[in-house]
């Protein structure tokens, strides 16, 4: 990536942090248990992606690593290019965009599986894996063995409401 663009990235994650701060600034309410209000964690992930931001800027004016990482080469012998996998990150922002969009249809247990197997599909692709049906089977599987635990936890143990498939509450 070049400087410039990383320079850019850079002013918009701070930009991002700014308008996030200036949304936080408008969340009302009383600090509750531990001292902790409702304005707490939009200030936190503002200020990391502030930092994140900055980062990013002073990272493109430092001097560039005397040794280059090596440069990736294709199955068939050409190198690769070195710009972004969009296919791959395609995968992910389907299971994003897919689990925003269904977790009231199919409850926070189905949703949030579909987005492990899609975003895991992304990240296989992305390391050059083997992306078949058979493993997107299994990472669907360890979703659903993932996101269950959580969902219970959090509406029977902590008796927060997320979305469920069905009513009793179970799934």
């Amino acid at each position: 990536m070049n400087r410039r663009a990383q320079t850019l990235i850079g002013a918009g994650t701070v930009g991002l942090a700014g308008l996030l701060a200036a949304g936080a600034s408008q969340i009302g309410g009383e600090a509750g248990y531990a001292g902790v209000g409702p304005a707490f964690l939009p200030w936190l992930v503002s200020a990391v992606l502030a930092v994140c931001g900055v980062a990013l800027i002073i990272g493109a004016a430092l001097p560039a690593p005397a040794e280059d990482a090596p440069v990736p080469v294709s199955a068939d012998g050409e190198t690769a290019s070195a710009g972004s996998d969009w296919s791959s990150m395609a995968w992910v922002s389907a299971g994003l965009l897919l689990n925003a969009a269904l977790i009231n249809q199919l409850g926070f247990i189905v949703s949030c599986a579909l987005l492990f197997a899609l975003a895991a599909r992304g990240f296989r692709q992305s390391m050059g894996q083997a992306t078949g049906l058979q493993q997107l089977g299994r990472d669907a599987l360890l979703g659903l063995a993932l996101s269950a635990p959580v969902y219970w936890l959090f509406t029977k143990g902590l008796g927060l409401t997320l979305p469920g498939l069905t009513k009793t509450g179970w799934i």
